[in-house]
């Protein structure tokens, strides 16, 4: 058998096109490689941005277009601007150039310097006669440095079940774990899960991380007893019976080994507030609600119209009626109107889970935490969600986001997620990235923003393609971070970027002077361009959250036994036999157990306990100002909440909190537990 033909590289009028639109033509795996993109990875890129290179002449007629267009627009469709200074592409401007500057605060100016932070709209009259009308972003030049040091809890809030929760961990649980660590262990935040709305199943989708909307929240992780309602649902006979069914699929988890299930809960939830939803409002709450839809829009009816659509033709948008496949279209609108009670539903549930996190944030904050919340932001969305649906025109159709081949996975990484097109984000000044941020800091101390490098590029897998064949495609990366500082600053909040892994470079450096904090995880931290042997704390940057591990990784626990080696051996999940593995492993616990001992932090030999109290004793030694316990490391949990690589394979994001053997604990005796203390107490020394 022949081998196969190696992908066609894009021709050169092919390459100057996609220059001209952010599509890559090459990108460097390592410092010292380089791989070229094939030209149909080029060209389906470039036809998802709406540009036509089916035939050379195709091609040569859309550089043609490309550069008459920029030729006739004195301004990009956005600028930005940092601080009070006069933005770059303004200052660039002919002097003859006239301005006209409306600002997001109602007045009209001729001038560019002393702005007010804020999303402006400009307009730039050239002497002969052309005219430019384009965003204007004004942005702090950076956010301001985190006070003092911080440390807190790191949890995944499915994961916490406490004895009032049903099935698992919800608000009320959060507002009780904030309040409690604030006040009795000096936690100055506690960062959870992804929180936005889910796919409705069943079966739902239990990745936080590929959800229906990240706008809106989700209404499972209500506490439904906290609803001022429910205490006057007048079925009395229902409640306990669903009372009963919630403590039933509580006890089912800690007691009888059964995973976490959503569907259930979210069914058992779904019944109990549909119930709540039929007790009128009084004035007062009939009013905030009232407030809450004006403030939200046409965003929430959207969002609401979805779910509401979803119950009758099923959760995938894609396969609906043609006409209702568009949110604008007259069929839509008659749809929304003919099921505007079930409309209502959704969007009183969207205001009830509002209310939820806004109080569990108020909570940390009443307990002394100076950060208090971090939510975390998901890098996408799933295509048949609602989110795809609302906002299709800005979303790259044919397209998924993943990652190229490296090191870990050969074969490159498609995560079913649709990109944002960059060329309609710019057009609408980031309006959908600006409403998202909104949202979520409504309620956020911090975000997190996962895989943060996204904006600045992503890699772009074609359907239908594997993710060998894929492209990156760039993003106005300043555009992106003023938006993103412009929000922040708003809120008076901190932004966390999850920037592990392959980091193009100059991106860690562009987020710092902008004060976006990173993410540094000790088994990662090396001296990759020397020795090659664990980073001394003195070598740790100071910007970032440190920690031990992550959602994606094995437990400090695991890791020091090598259990999570013969986790993924049994999984068959092991690229090289079973003995490399385990020694490789061991040589890297060995590494960094050699140089705890050094430092003086642990005596050989150790309990366990000790082990992991010397690790975040050397987190403490880093300059780190942030410094992160994953909650289940406080009792010695051995199992990862998501095991990547695999599906059905292991229960990820279904797992309680457990202790060493294995128990489900609860929210109680977690706040109980003496080894949790002794661990908190290393961060309070």
């Amino acid at each position: 058998m022949s081998a196969p033909r190696p992908a066609e590289p894009p021709s050169e009028d092919l390459s100057r096109l996609a220059a001209l639109h952010g599509v890559a033509t090459s990108y460097r795996p390592s410092p010292d490689r380089t791989v070229a993109a094939s030209a149909t990875a080029v060209t389906l890129a470039l036809a998802a941005l709406g540009v036509d290179t089916a035939t050379p002449d195709a091609v040569r007629g859309a550089l043609t277009a490309r550069a008459r267009e920029l030729d006739a627009r004195l301004l990009p469709p956005t600028v930005v601007g940092w601080g009070t200074g006069t933005p770059a592409a303004l200052a660039a401007l002919p002097a003859t150039t006239r301005l006209s500057i409306r600002t997001e605060q109602g007045e009209t100016r001729a001038s560019a310097e002393h702005l007010p932070p804020g999303v402006h709209t400009v307009t730039a009259t050239a002497s002969d006669g052309r005219t430019t009308h384009a965003h204007l972003i004004v942005a702090p030049t950076a956010l301001p440095a985190h006070p003092g040091r911080s440390y807190g809890l790191l949890v995944q809030l499915y994961s916490l079940l406490s004895r009032r929760s049903w099935g698992m961990g919800d608000l009320a649980d959060l507002g009780e774990l904030a309040g409690w660590a604030g006040r009795t262990l000096g936690a100055g935040f506690v960062q959870v899960n992804p929180l936005h709305a889910a796919v409705p199943g069943p079966p739902t989708d239990p990745s936080p991380y590929r959800p229906s909307s990240r706008r809106f929240p989700d209404p499972v992780h209500l506490r439904v007893e906290d609803v001022p309602e429910f205490a006057y649902v007048e079925d009395r006979d229902r409640v306990r019976a669903l009372l009963d069914r919630a403590a039933e699929l509580r006890e089912a988890v800690l007691e009888k080994g059964a995973l976490i299930d959503r569907d259930a809960v979210w069914e058992a939830k779904r019944e109990a507030l549909e119930l709540v939803h039929e007790v009128p409002l009084g004035p007062g709450r009939r009013a905030a609600y009232a407030d809450f839809l004006t403030a939200q829009g046409q965003a929430l009816q959207d969002h609401a119209t979805w779910y509401a659509l979803t119950e009758v033709h099923g959760a995938d948008w894609h396969r609906w009626p043609a006409p209702l496949r568009d949110p604008r279209s007259p069929e839509t609108a008659r749809a929304r109107r003919d099921l505007a009670h079930r409309v209502d539903f959704h969007s009183r549930l969207v205001w009830l889970t509002d209310t939820q996190l806004t109080a569990a944030q108020r909570a940390a904050r009443e307990a002394g935490m100076p950060v208090g919340i971090v939510h975390d932001l998901a890098v996408g969305v799933h295509p048949a969600g609602a989110d795809a649906w609302a906002q299709q025109d800005h979303f790259a159709a044919g397209m998924s986001v993943g990652a190229p081949p490296d090191a870990f996975n050969a074969r490159g990484q498609d995560w079913g997620l649709p990109p944002w097109r960059p060329d309609r984000l710019a057009d609408s000044g980031y309006a959908p990235f600006r409403a998202l941020l909104r949202a979520l800091f409504r309620y956020a101390g911090a975000l997190r923003i996962d895989h943060v490098m996204g904006l600045f590029r992503l890699w772009w897998v074609p359907e239908g393609h594997p993710p060998t064949e894929g492209t990156y495609v760039h993003y106005d990366a300043e555009a992106m971070l003023a938006v993103l500082v412009l929000e922040a600053s708003r809120a008076g909040a901190m932004v966390i970027g999850e920037d592990l892994g392959t980091v193009e470079p100059g991106v860690r450096e562009a987020l710092r002077e902008r004060g976006v904090y990173g993410t540094s995880v000790l088994w990662f931290e090396r001296d990759w361009e020397g020795d090659r042997r664990p980073l001394p704390p003195d070598g740790w940057r100071a910007d970032c959250l440190a920690t031990a591990t992550t959602h994606d990784l094995p437990s400090t626990a695991s890791r020091l036994s090598g259990e999570h080696v013969e986790l993924r051996d049994s999984l068959g999940l092991l690229t090289r036999p079973l003995a490399e593995e385990r020694a490789e492993a061991a040589a890297d616990v060995r590494e960094w157990r050699e140089l705890l001992a050094r430092l003086g932090l642990l005596r050989a030999p150790a309990e366990e306990e000790a082990e992991i109290q010397a690790v975040h004793r050397y987190l403490l030694r880093t300059p780190a100002r942030m410094i992160g316990v994953w909650l289940p490391d406080g009792i010695g949990d051995r199992r990862p909440q998501n095991l990547p690589g695999t599906w059905d394979q292991y229960p990820n994001w279904r797992l309680p909190i457990a202790d060493a053997a294995g128990r489900p604990v609860t929210l109680e005796e977690l706040a109980a537990s003496s080894r949790l203390r002794a661990l908190m107490d290393v961060l309070r020394e």
